[in-house]
């Protein structure tokens, strides 16, 4: 038996339903992707191995919810609840939004796959199909900062995906866990810091410093969006050029 065939049997001597709980276990160690009072979302979430070590990563103060087209057993863990319905179906997204609420989520993850062919061009091309559906589930429920992963076989596809994906995080990994099995082509798209500005990083405008920050940096604001002007005066009205970008702010040079 080799060393990936282990996580099986770790699986069922810890609890988790599924070997690929391992797989998320790592990504969230590599990556960071929850902490305590988050909320997740997974999707293609049968059997439950990704709810669980979602679940014990949140903590009781935070909140995950599972999809997917096949009936999910009840976990034992309350912060636990599952939506069952296809992710390609509107009323299945409508039904996922209402559960989690207006306050978005933290972090989308996403271990689904298409049903294998054997062929694989065919199976390249459906797993970056999905990834791309759960993407835009990602866009629509995250908060500013917020992470995404989605799983993809490797192929001539992913790397549009991930120029995709990178116009929306900070930024965006390729990441294979030691959990996923030797003959596997499967890969992670994990995307941080999901970005939600009115700018980008190049534009330039003019604003006008309202605030100062605890640096003595000028602080403007666009479109309620803070951006932070090196030796700024309150009330001065300067051009700027935009350099870098974060979930939340953003820096800025003069010109």
């Amino acid at each position: 038996m080799t060393g990936k065939d282990d996580y099986y049997n770790r699986s069922k001597q810890e609890g988790y339903r599924a070997r690929s709980a391992y797989k998320l276990k790592q990504l969230d160690e590599t990556s960071n992707l929850f902490a305590p009072g988050d909320t997740v979302v997974d999707l293609g979430a049968a059997p439950g191995g990704w709810l669980q070590v979602a679940a014990e990563a949140v903590g009781e103060s935070g909140t995950v919810v599972g999809v997917d087209r096949q009936r999910i057993r009840a976990l034992d863990y309350e912060n636990v609840s599952t939506v069952r319905g296809d992710m390609t179906e509107d009323a299945t997204l409508d039904r996922l939004r209402e559960v989690v609420g207006d306050s978005g989520v933290d972090a989308v993850v996403s271990d689904m796959a298409p049903n294998m062919t054997g062929e694989y061009s065919v199976d390249h091309a459906r797993s970056i199909h999905l990834a791309r559906q759960a993407y835009q589930v990602a866009l629509d429920l995250l908060v500013p900062g917020g992470d995404f992963v989605a799983k993809a076989f490797d192929g001539p596809d992913l790397a549009d995906l991930r120029e995709e994906m990178e116009a929306d995080f900070e930024y965006v990994r390729t990441v294979r866990p030691d959990a996923s099995r030797d003959a596997s082509s499967e890969l992670y798209l994990v995307a941080k810091g999901y970005l939600t500005a009115p700018i980008a990083a190049g534009d330039e405008l003019t604003v006008e410093i309202t605030d100062e920050g605890d640096e003595g940096d000028g602080i403007a604001s666009v479109d309620g969006f803070t951006v932070f002007v090196p030796d700024g005066t309150i009330g001065e009205e300067v051009e700027i050029r935009i350099e870098d970008v974060k979930p939340r702010f953003a820096f800025a040079e003069r010109r």
